[in-house]
This record gives structure tokens, sequence and C-alpha cells, in this order.
């Protein structure tokens, strides 16, 4: 009785560390933890020191507010171990875009006829805006082996009924916004979540959409939107942020209106790209495609069976790359969609990369272009300046976080300067568990010098996607054991990565321990 009643307080104790770490790695206070919660700071104080007896629905809920897998039920991959120091070799295949996917989902919404959208990725934040759908009576299907997704809309959208806990785990919420305006003069969306990446604002979004009527009211976890539908845009509209799904909001609200909309600041990003082929498929003139200033002419009503293939993820494709870099690797990384990787090809060759690219041949929508790149183990050096984003043709926001880790592989001292998000740059110091030598100068910068020697240790996944993926790529480099623990946000923006690198020689084997 005694060996059970301690066992339990070690349990307690555990699952209390880990919610404390969770909550540190978002950068949460005890008392915002609580606010969430709608419980006191001391309770949480008690939760953390393993004194207070927890239920399995508010394990579920802490989990949910945290992003993090805290308590898993029937999932098959809370934790990863990364047995790390091998060499990988073979090819390996891009698979669509994430963000890509999540967009066309939401833009689905405009097409009141049949949609197959062809290899979707099945990931978490497609499976959540799949759940959306679903719930206000949008008829999905999984065709086959290959992720091939059928979408049926229903005579009548039903709003009530919509999965309010799956829409607030996705940002690509927000992107609900548009199509569903053309449908509903009043309707409710849940605050938006996703990753922690310091505060996002909806502004962009609501001045984009107030040229076609739209009002948007902040209420109490929700937002309350008012649409006039005789509101047309007097004259072009200026996005005063070149976002990516700003730009999609603005694009997917233009495409339901009679007449011609001119869009300027737009984001020419790979997944808005996506969009305008996807809607020229329904129907709807785009101009423009690949500037940043598109002209939608917009249409009354879409009723079409329509067949369109995303494409390739130029974000996994860079996280394939680095894998191949910080395991001084030779892999063939195919179907990589080169438009929206050269810039982060010519920084590698500079610091010294050595690679062989194929001739171009056409993705499956018949528009973006492909390459196969043969990666070779490198002796890199850091780069004469510092590396930072821009906004498409410059190297992708998304893709800075992997020159954190090959900075960490080069020879001599390299300055990041994530100068979008708040506190990526933070999650980034993560590989100094690892062995990488990053000091943190302010929120949006960081130095890091190399080369390192890595060695195997336990992480705590950062919430944030592309630091989280960062972190498992150097372990694949450190060698001995490594374990990385809440693995969810890892799962919402790559189909099976593990399992794929496994196939190129990696080992990372899925565990629990609780």
């Amino acid at each position: 009785m005694v060996d059970e009643v301690g066992a339990a307080k070690d349990y307690a104790r555990r699952v209390g560390t880990l919610i404390r770490d969770s909550r540190k790695n978002r950068g949460w206070t005890q008392a915002q933890l609580a606010e969430t919660l709608g419980t006191s700071q001391s309770a949480i104080n008690r939760i953390e020191q393993g004194n207070q007896n927890l239920s399995l629905e508010l394990l579920t809920r802490i989990s949910e507010a945290l992003d993090s897998e805290i308590v898993s039920i029937g999932r098959s991959r809370p934790h990863l171990r990364v047995v790390g120091g091998r060499r990988l070799s073979g090819s390996i295949e891009v698979k669509t875009s994430k963000n890509a996917g999540v967009g066309l989902l939401c833009a689905s919404l405009l097409n009141e006829g049949r949609t197959v959208l062809r290899k979707v990725a099945r990931i978490e934040e497609v499976h959540r805006i799949i759940e959306v759908l679903n719930s206000i009576g949008v008829r999905t299907r999984w065709l086959n082996a290959d992720n091939d997704l059928e979408i049926v809309p229903p005579a009548r959208l039903d709003l009530a009924g919509m999965n309010l806990e799956a829409a607030r785990r996705t940002r690509s919420i927000i992107m609900f916004l548009a199509p569903l305006m053309h449908f509903e003069k009043s309707f409710e969306l849940p605050y938006a979540g996703g990753c922690a990446l310091g505060t996002r604002t909806v502004e962009p979004h609501m001045t984009a959409l107030r040229p076609f009527g739209v009002q948007v009211e902040a209420a109490a976890r929700v937002y309350r939107v008012r649409v006039d539908p005789s509101v047309t845009p007097a004259r072009p509209i200026v996005l005063t942020e070149r976002g990516d799904t700003v730009t999609e909001n603005a694009l997917m609200a233009a495409a339901r209106r009679v007449g011609v909309t001119v869009i300027r600041n737009a984001s020419p990003n790979y997944m808005v790209q996506d969009l305008c082929f996807f809607l020229t498929e329904l129907g709807v003139r785009v101009e423009g495609i690949g500037t940043t200033t598109l002209t939608v002419h917009g249409v009354p009503e879409i009723r079409r069976d329509v067949d369109y293939s995303p494409s390739e993820d130029p974000i996994e494709a860079m996280s394939l790359v680095t894998a191949a870099i910080v395991t001084s690797s030779e892999i063939t990384v195919n179907r990589v969609p080169i438009e929206f990787m050269e810039i982060e090809l010519a920084l590698l060759e500079e610091m010294g990369l050595r690679y062989i690219r194929s001739p171009e041949y056409p993705a499956a929508n018949g528009r973006t272009r492909l390459v196969d790149l043969t990666v070779l183990p490198s002796k890199l050096h850091a780069p004469l300046d510092k590396i930072h984003p821009m906004p498409f043709p410059g190297l992708n926001i998304d893709n800075l976080p992997f020159f954190a880790l090959i900075a960490a592989t080069a020879e001599g001292s390299t300055l990041i300067h994530d100068w979008v998000y708040d506190n990526r740059a933070l999650y980034l110091t993560e590989l100094t568990k690892l062995g990488a030598k990053v000091t943190l100068m302010d929120p949006h910068r960081i130095y890091v010098e190399g080369p390192t020697h890595w060695s195997g240790t336990e992480v705590i996944c950062p919430p944030a996607l592309r630091p989280a993926v960062v972190v498992l790529l150097a372990m694949l480099a450190a060698k001995g054991t490594s374990l990385l623990r809440n693995v969810y946000v890892i799962d919402r923006g790559y189909e099976q990565l593990a399992e794929r690198l496994n196939l190129l020689g990696a080992s990372i084997q899925p565990f629990r321990d609780i």
C-alpha cells in the first residue's frame, strides 16, 4: 500500500513537471494558465508541485490550453527517442504543402460543387480543418492511399454545429472569414490558436475585408462577424501587411463578389499562388499571379466539379536539405519547388554547400517548377552577412530557423535576425541543450558560433513548429540518445516525418512514459 501511495505521488510530480515545463516553453506565467483554465494561480502552483489531484478532464484541458500533449489518449506518438550520430543515405520525396493544403480546404467552401484535392498532407492541421468542415455539414472522404480528398458541401452550412474545440486549435480558422461572408450575413468564429509565436493580430485581415462590408467585433473567445453584401470595394485594396493568410482572405472575398478587385501589397508566396491557380480552376480570373498586385474578376456563383493538385512544400524541402547538412550525409531530395528555394540555396552555396541539381520539370498542377537536389557532405563556413528573412522572393520566413541549425554546423559566427516573430529566436536557444553555442541578443536576434560537438539530451518540444523540427534534426547529429517530448506540434505540420527519416537510416522511435 505504501508503495502504491509513493508511486502515485511520483506520478503526480512527473505530471506537474511536464505541465510546468510546457507552460514555460509557451512563455506563460502561472497566472495566465490559471486564467485560461478558470482557476486560481495557487491551484496551478499545487498542480506543478504534484500536490493536486488531477482528473482526466482537467489534464485534457491543460493539454489543450498549452497545445502540448500532457496526456495522450489513443495517440501513438507523444514523444520521440532519437539515436543520433548516424549518416543518412538514399532519396526522399517532398510532400505537398501544408500551408497550401489548409488554404485550399478553406477555399473549397467557395465552391458549391464537388472539389477533389490530390495528395493532401495528412497532418494534424489538416485534420483540424476537416473536423471543422464536417461539423458544419461538409462531407469529406479520403479516396485512396495517395491521400486524395473529396469535399462536397451541403445545401446550407450549419455554422451553429461548428466544432469549436477543433477550430480553436488552428490559426487557419481565420481563413473561414472570407468564404463564410458569401453565405451568411452574420456568424461567429472562435479565436484562432496554433503554435506560439508572440502576439498575432487579426487587424490586417479586418483591413482587407472591411471594403467588402465585413465588420468584426471581438467578444468572449469569439469573433462576431456582420456582413453587408451590398458593399463592394470602391478602389484598390492596399494590404497593411503582406501576409500570406491575409492575402488569401482578400482573394477569397473578391472571388465571389461581382466586379474587378485590385489587391496591392499582396503576398506572392507559394500558398497564395496555389490558391490563385485553384480559383482559376473554379472560373475566377486572377491576373498578376506571383506578383504583389493581384486583379480578381469576381463571379456571383461557383458551382463546379474541380480536381486540383497542391504544389510541393518548400519548407519541408528545406527541412530535408537541413537533415542532410547537419548529419554530413548524401541525400537526394526529390520534387523540390525550386522557385521558392533559390535564395536559400544561393546562401547555402555561399556558405560552402555542394549539391547537384536536376533540370526543372512541372508539378502536378502544371505550373510550379520542380527539381531534384542531391546534397553532398560539405564543410560549411559562416556567411559574410547576417541571415534574415524577407517576403517572397526573399528567404522564406519559415525557413529561417533551419539556418540557426546550419550555422551551428558551420565554422565561424553567424547573426540570425528573425524580425517577424516576437519569441521564435528564444525557442532556437534550445539548441544549446544539445551542445550548440547560441546567444540570445534580444527577442529577435541570436548569435550562433560553430562548429558544434553535438551531444544527446532530453528536450521538451518548443511550442512553435519550425523550431521544434530544428531540435529534432539537431538530435540526428547528436551522439547518443536524445528524448524529444510533446511532439504534437511537429505532427501539426509534417506527415510521418520520423518514419520517413528512418527510411534514410535515422533511428527515431515513438514512446510513452505516463
